[in-house]
């Protein structure tokens, strides 16, 4: 892939349990030099991840790292959602942890999967969560992926209990004042909590979606594919000596990329949406737009 990344995300499961995740962020850093590096976490090793991110954010110093908190509600709420007794506790040490570490290439964010769980609490949730000053806030709703196993499910809110809850977060972020690069992510955040309630509301593609050409997803066993709700495959990189170039201009990939097209394929997945944004000429023009208004 060489120097064409410029956003890679080092997702799970629960990335910090890999020993060796020093090891990829330095190989990744040294044959790539993305501009950001993003590991999401559900923060329960809090004996672990702070050292691994100091390590990390030395070994990649010109990337800026980026670390999400994993948190959908506040102290046994939250455990009782994650499945493990004293999770919420060992991410407010973790947090902590990563806060003293006072590194200028570390932004420390809190992210909140909104679910049938804890859809109702969400204001509740945010102000808590908020009172811990994380250097950004982040949500996206809960979607049924091959990937998670989650079809079928039914974790995902109704459209009418989404939109009352993402209401109070765009009026709470409406009224904040941003500066810098924070009113442009701010902006486009702004952007795709609405892409999502209109998804939600009306069941259809609202913007061209661009996975498999603008963002792709690298599956442990070296599959590669346009995005994570669908799975489908556009090729193995072990199969083409990891030869990423050959994968990515191959007949099959191709072929996934008109049937995304002619599909119109659509779905509230964040990571795709944000690249879609960045792709759609409407959508760029409203983010800017909000920005120049502030």
């Amino acid at each position: 892939m060489g120097k064409k990344p410029y956003w890679i995300t080092i997702s799970g499961g629960e990335p910090f349990l890999r020993n060796d995740i020093v090891d990829i962020c330095r190989v990744i850093y040294k044959l790539s030099q993305p501009a950001i590096i993003n590991i999401p976490t559900n923060g329960i090793l809090d004996n672990i991840i702070p050292q691994a991110v100091a390590d990390i954010a030395a070994s990649c110093s010109k990337s800026k790292l980026i670390i999400n908190l994993s948190l959908d509600e506040v102290g046994e709420r939250h455990d009782k959602i994650r499945g493990v007794k004293g999770n919420y506790e060992r991410t407010r040490r973790t947090y902590q942890a990563l806060r003293e570490l006072g590194l200028a290439n570390l932004t420390l964010g809190i992210h909140t999967v909104i679910s049938k769980f804890n859809v109702a609490r969400f204001p509740q949730i945010y102000d808590e969560l908020k009172t811990w000053q994380p250097d950004s806030y982040i949500t996206e709703v809960a979607e049924e992926r091959v990937e998670l196993g989650t079809i079928g499910a039914g974790i995902t809110p109704t459209a009418g209990e989404y939109t009352q809850a993402i209401g109070y977060l765009i009026e709470k972020i409406s009224c904040s004042s941003p500066k810098g690069v924070s009113k442009i992510t701010q902006a486009f955040r702004l952007q795709y909590y609405k892409l999502v309630k209109q998804y939600l509301s009306e069941g259809r593609e609202v913007i061209p979606c661009y996975a498999g050409i603008a963002s792709c997803q690298i599956a442990p066993d070296g599959d590669v594919w346009p995005c994570c709700i669908k799975a489908q495959v556009m090729g193995n990189l072990r199969e083409t000596d990891y030869d990423f170039p050959k994968l990515w201009f191959s007949d099959k990939a191709q072929k996934l990329r008109r049937e995304i097209k002619s599909s119109n394929c659509c779905c509230p997945l964040a990571n795709a949406s944000y690249t879609n944004m960045l792709c759609d000429l409407t959508s760029l023009w409203r983010a800017g737009w909000r920005v120049l208004r502030r």
